[in-house]
C-alpha cells in the first residue's frame, strides 16, 4: 500500500488547557470545519463527539484523553484531546510523550490560570513546539493584551500574535491577519458563518502596524532572510514570514498567537490553518532516540521514515466493552500490518497485533497498516502497558518511557456483598492496568485494600466505572491507622523474685534498661549478664 497521506502533510498535534478553557468546544468545531462529524456537539449539552463516556457527559468535563483525525486542506491532523483537570494530570503527560505539537487554549478572561502553567512545563519536558489560541474573546471581561501578557509574565513564553482581535466581549467581530495584513469577519455567530476578508479598519490600522512590527522583530530573532530585510527596512513577504515563525514556533523559541470565540463560532478554521503553517510534520522533529537493550547505555537514533525498522511507543491501555484491550501506539519509524509479530522489549517477547484500528473517540474503523507517523490502536497485546516499546524484533530499540506522578489520595475500599469480591479484584486490576497513576495495594497489617489516585475526583470518577462497567458495588471510607507506640527517653526497673517451697526453689534478679534508638534501626537487644549459670 502507498501512503494516504505525504509525511510532510501530516500533524500530530493535542488540544491542552486549564479546566473550562474550552479545548473540547475548539476539538468539536475542528471537526466539523473539517468535515469529520456533520452536527456539532456541546459540552453543556452532553452532545460532545470527543467526550463519549458517560461520567464526561454528566459533568460536562474531559476525564480521558480521546483521540480522532481529520483532513483540513489535503493535510491529515491527528488530534488528541485532553482533559483539563489536575486530576487526570497522567492522560497530558501521556499524550504530549508521543505528539509532534499542541495547542495551548486560553481564557480570554482569565488568562494564564494554575493548571495552564503545569501543562506547559509538562510541553517543555517533551520539546513539543505549541501554538496559543486565546479563546472566548465574546465574554464579558475578555482582554486579548492582558492574557498575552500573562503568558509572557507567568509561563516565560515568547507569544507573538499572529493576529489581534477588532473589538472584544459583544463586539468582538473579527480579527486583524497581521501576516497578510488584512481583516477577517464572520458573516454570523451560526456554526456555517461565511469569512469575510476586507480592508483593515481605520481605527485599528496603528495598532496593527505596531503589532506587524513586534511580530517581524520577533521572527527576525530566528531568520537570517527576515533579520537581513528587517534591519534594512524592505518588505517581508508573505511566503519568508510564514516560514520565519514555522522554524521559530518548531524550534520553540517563540509561540503564535491567536484568537477567537469557539462557541460562537469565530477563530477556528484560521486556527486550522495555523496548524499547517506552523506547526511541524512528524519529519520535521529530531529523530527518536532510544537505548540498545542488548546493549544497555548504546544509543540508538530513529528517523520518521517508513524504510526504517519498525518502532512505536504504547503510550495508553483502555479496556473497551465490545473488542477488549485496546492499546494506544505512536508509530515513529517504520510499517506495521495487521497479524505482525512485534517484540516488546520491556518483557522480551513478542506480541502479535491482531487488528489495527483508526480511533474516532469511541468509534473504530479498521485499517490494513500503520506507517511512521501515524496514531491508532492495536488490538492483540496481552502483556504490553503505558510507555512499552514495540519494535521490530531484528532492530531492538528502548524508548524512553513516561514519568507519572506518585498518588496523593489514598482511601480504603471494601466489596458490599459476598458476590462482589471477585468482581472487585478484577475491576481494580482492570483501571490500574489502564490508569499508571491508580495504584491499588493491601495493608498487610490491617488487612484493608487501598486504592490511592492523584485526587479526590479521580477517585470519584473510578469508583463510579467501577459500578456502572463492571457492577461492582463497594463501600469506601478513610484508610485505618496501624497505630505504633515507641519510647521517648531511657528508662530503669531492677526486680528480684525469690518462691521457696522446698527443694532448690526459685530465684531471679533482673535489671532492665530501655533507651530509644536511631529513627528505623527496629529492635536491638544487648546481654550484659555476668557470671551465674542464665541459659542463653
Amino acid at each position: 500500500m502507498s501512503r494516504r497521506y505525504p509525511l510532510e502533510r501530516t500533524r500530530n498535534i493535542g488540544i491542552m488547557a486549564h479546566i473550562d478553557a474550552g479545548k473540547t468546544t475548539v476539538t468539536e468545531r475542528v471537526l466539523y470545519y473539517s468535515g469529520r462529524v456533520h452536527r456539532v456537539g456541546e459540552v453543556h449539552d452532553g452532545t460532545a463527539t470527543m467526550d463519549y463516556m458517560v461520567q464526561e457527559r454528566e459533568r460536562g468535563i474531559t476525564i480521558t484523553s480521546a483521540a480522532t483525525a481529520c483532513e483540513w486542506h489535503g493535510h491529515r491532523i491527528n488530534i488528541i484531546d485532553t482533559p483539563g483537570h489536575v486530576d487526570f494530570t497522567a492522560e497530558v503527560e501521556r499524550s504530549l510523550r508521543v505528539l509532534d505539537g499542541a495547542v495551548a487554549v486560553f481564557c480570554a478572561v482569565a488568562g494564564v490560570q494554575p493548571q495552564s502553567e503545569t501543562v506547559w512545563r509538562q510541553a517543555d519536558r517533551y520539546h513539543v513546539p505549541r501554538i496559543a489560541f486565546v479563546n472566548k474573546m465574546d465574554r464579558v471581561g475578555a482582554d486579548f493584551d492582558r492574557a498575552v501578557q500573562s503568558m509572557r509574565d507567568r509561563l516565560g513564553a515568547v507569544a507573538a500574535p499572529v493576529q489581534i482581535p477588532i473589538g472584544a466581549e459583544d463586539t468582538f467581530t473579527g480579527v486583524v491577519d497581521l501576516v497578510r495584513m488584512r481583516a477577517v469577519y464572520w458573516s454570523s455567530d451560526a456554526v456555517d458563518n461565511e469569512l469575510i476578508i476586507s480592508e483593515i479598519p481605520s481605527a485599528y490600522r496603528q495598532k496593527a502596524e505596531q503589532a506587524r512590527h513586534d511580530l517581524l522583530e520577533a521572527a527576525a530573532e530566528v531568520d537570517e532572510t527576515v533579520m537581513g530585510k528587517y534591519v534594512h527596512e524592505l518588505e517581508v513577504s508573505e511566503a519568508e514570514l510564514v516560514a520565519a515563525i514555522r522554524k521559530g514556533t518548531i524550534g520553540s523559541h517563540l509561540c503564535p498567537v491567536l484568537c477567537g470565540a469557539a462557541l460562537k463560532n469565530k477563530g477556528i478554521r484560521l486556527l486550522l490553518d495555523a496548524v499547517i503553517d506552523y506547526l511541524p510534520a512528524p519529519n520535521e522533529i529530531p529523530p527518536v532516540v532510544g537505548t540498545d537493550p542488548d546493549r544497555p547505555g548504546r544509543e540508538v537514533e530513529r528517523v520518521t521514515d517508513d524504510d526504517a525498522p519498525f518502532t512505536a511507543l504504547a503510550f495508553k491501555v483502555l479496556t473497551d466493552q465490545h473488542v477488549g484491550r485496546l492499546t494506544f501506539v505512536r508509530v515513529y519509524a517504520g510499517v506495521v500490518k495487521a497479524g505482525q509479530m512485534v517484540l516488546n522489549t520491556r518483557t522480551g517477547r513478542k506480541e502479535r497485533l491482531g487488528r489495527l484500528l483508526e480511533m474516532h473517540a469511541d468509534e473504530r474503523h479498521d485499517l490494513e497498516e500503520f506507517r511512521a507517523g501515524d496514531i491508532g490502536a492495536v488490538i492483540g497485546t496481552k502483556n504490553t502497558t503505558t510507555g512499552d516499546t514495540l519494535c521490530d524484533p531484528k532492530h531492538p530499540i528502548v524508548l524512553m518511557s513516561v514519568q507519572f506522578p506518585d498518588p496523593v489520595v489514598h482511601i480504603a475500599i471494601e466489596p458490599r456483598t459476598k458476590a462482589d469480591q471477585d468482581r472487585l479484584s478484577d475491576a481494580l486490576r482492570r483501571l490500574s492496568d489502564e490508569d499508571p497513576t491508580f495504584v491499588v495495594r493491601t495493608n498487610e497489617e490491617t488487612g484493608q485494600t487501598i486504592i490511592a489516585g492523584m485526587g479526590e475526583l479521580h477517585l470519584e470518577i473510578l469508583i463510579d466505572r467501577m459500578r456502572r462497567e463492571f457492577n461492582v458495588h463497594a463501600n469506601v471510607g478513610k484508610p485505618m491507622v496501624a497505630y505504633r507506640e515507641t519510647i521517648r527517653q531511657r528508662a530503669e526497673a531492677e526486680h528480684k523474685f525469690v518462691r521457696q517451697t522446698g527443694g532448690r526453689g526459685q530465684y531471679g534478679h533482673v535489671v532492665l534498661a530501655v533507651s530509644p534508638g536511631e529513627q528505623n534501626s527496629h529492635f536491638t537487644f544487648e546481654d550484659l549478664t555476668v557470671g551465674g549459670s542464665v541459659p542463653k
